[in-house]
Parts: C-alpha cells; structure tokens; sequence
C-alpha cells in the first residue's frame, strides 16, 4: 500500500517564511511533505554552523539590504531570487524504502530528478546536482531520530552580479577546482522548456511511489511550539 505525501504549493513565499514552516513540519508533525516553492525575494541562505564573514561580501549585502539566513541545516552558502526553484522533502522514516542518511537519501532524490525530467547529463555530483561539469542545484540535510529533511535551491536561472555577494569557500567540491560561479553553474532554462513543466514531471514520477494529497499549509497556524532556529545573521 501506498505512504502518503502531503503536496504544498507556496509560490512566492520569502525563503526566511519557507524554513520556518519546514522546520515547524519537522519538530510538530509526523506526515511525509513535499514543499514546492518559486518566487522568494533576494535573500542569502547560510548553513546553521556558516560564518557569514567567511562566505559573504557582508557589508555590500547589508547596503543592498539583502537578508542574509541561517537555516536550521547544514550545507553551502546560496544567494536565492524569484529565479529559484525550491523542491523540500520532510520524510517520515518507514514512509520511504531509502536509509535515513545523507549518501542514500541523496542516490534516492537524485535517481528521482532524473527520471523526471529526463535531461541528459543530469546527475548528482559530491553533494550536488549537476548537468554535466555544471551545477544546478544544491542540497542540505537534516536528519533526526524519526524524521528527515533533504531540501534543494535549483537554478532556474541566476545573474552573475547575485553570485557577486558570495565568496569563493575555501571548503569547495573538489570537482567544481577554482572555477568562477559563472564557470561553474548552469541554470535550468537551459535544459528544462518551463519550470511549471519540471514541477508537474515531479509529482507525475511521485505518483507512481506515492499517494499525493494536496495539503493546506494555513492551518498550520496554530500549531504550538513552532519556533525556528533559523534567523537573521
């Protein structure tokens, strides 16, 4: 018999707005989700153990008034825009045949985008999703005793003056060597006819593991002890 996955679309919610539930879904629900999400203004995204002066032109994102983010996760430094397709999965542990750790969770999602798009050259690189020696897409993971969360920004498309507040990290793929972002990142425009299309070609491929039933996030709103750990930097 099928698990079931709870379906929310948010379309344009802000990424700060988009972690807060995502963490409220994780610590005060026990439903598998899957959030979809394009839309959200310019804000940098950092790691919860990131430091923001390592990994950001600081003073030129707080003169350009661009919040800068720690999620409850780890992973990479991201500058996101309404150019960013946001695909999160929060799991309940059973609902799935997949082992709650990174490397397994990270095969399963991949083997996933792949068969649902169908474009050549896609694949997972390290931690990252790659259509040939090209980035599209970055993932971070949180994984607790009964629940995990695997959520990734892809590149719709992206502006080389964006990539500019972020510094090259020290900690790197050893794939990506020292290429520039523009050198090292492709958008999904590129590749894909629509980013409406992709997010269909998702729940088509989910239909076949699991029951999808659309969810309405708004009645969230009560739930007690929704406290986010992501914050401002």
């Amino acid at each position: 018999m099928k698990k079931t996955l709870h379906w929310i679309d948010l379309c344009g919610m802000p990424i700060f707005e988009q972690l807060q539930l995502e963490e409220a879904l994780l610590r005060t629900d026990s439903r598998s989700f899957c959030i979809v999400n394009r839309g959200s203004p310019r804000s940098i995204v950092l790691g919860i153990s990131s430091k923001a002066e390592e990994l950001v032109d600081v003073e030129r994102a707080q003169r350009d008034q661009i919040p800068l983010i720690k999620r409850f996760s780890g992973g990479g430094t991201v500058i996101v825009d309404e150019q960013t397709l946001f695909v999160t999965f929060i799991m309940a542990k059973g609902d799935l045949d997949v082992p709650a750790f990174p490397e397994p969770i990270l095969r399963w999602s991949a083997e996933l985008y792949k068969q649902a798009w169908d474009i050549p050259g896609f694949a997972l690189r390290e931690n990252d999703y790659v259509i040939g020696e090209k980035k599209c897409g970055g993932n971070a993971q949180y994984i607790k005793k009964d629940r995990w969360v695997h959520h990734t920004s892809f590149l719709w498309d992206f502006s080389d003056e964006n990539m500019g507040y972020l510094h090259l990290p020290s900690k790197r793929p050893t794939y990506r060597q020292d290429r520039s972002h523009k050198d090292f990142l492709t958008p999904l425009k590129d590749h894909a006819p629509d980013p409406e299309v992709l997010t269909l070609r998702l729940k088509e491929s989910l239909v076949k593991r699991l029951y999808i039933e659309p969810f309405d996030w708004k009645t969230l709103d009560k739930i007690p002890h929704r406290q986010a750990v992501c914050r401002i930097a």
